[in-house]
């Protein structure tokens, strides 16, 4: 079985937390989970084996965010009867799209700023 999940935590209506400060609590609190994952602009995702692992992990990562409000979002993919790796997902959809599926790096460049 193979748990995905897209985990965003961060601080809110708290002028005292430093926004980027806390994201990294939350990403550093992952570390101590059995879970892969990756983070992005927006979001990480996590892989896990269990569901459990994931939920924990997500809550860590919440606990970490030193803010007197914080929101978590967790989305989950939870393949029960297949192992399905995150770099799969993407493989699949590329093999559709017959290219990467993310603009050229050209394009990446700008997007970066």
């Amino acid at each position: 079985m193979t748990v995905t999940a897209m985990l965003v935590v961060a601080p809110l209506d708290d002028s005292n937390a430093d926004f980027d400060a806390e994201i990294a609590n939350a990403i550093d609190a992952l570390e101590e989970f059995d879970v892969q994952y990756e983070t992005h602009p927006m979001e990480t995702t996590i892989q896990a084996d269990e569901l459990s692992e994931v939920f924990a992990a997500a809550q860590a990562a919440t606990e970490a965010v030193d803010a007197s409000r914080t929101l978590t979002t967790l989305k989950i993919d939870h393949f029960r009867e297949e192992t399905l790796d995150v770099s799969e997902k993407v493989e699949r959809v590329e093999r559709h799209l017959g290219r990467s599926a993310r603009s050229s790096d050209d394009d990446a460049e700008s997007y970066r700023g």
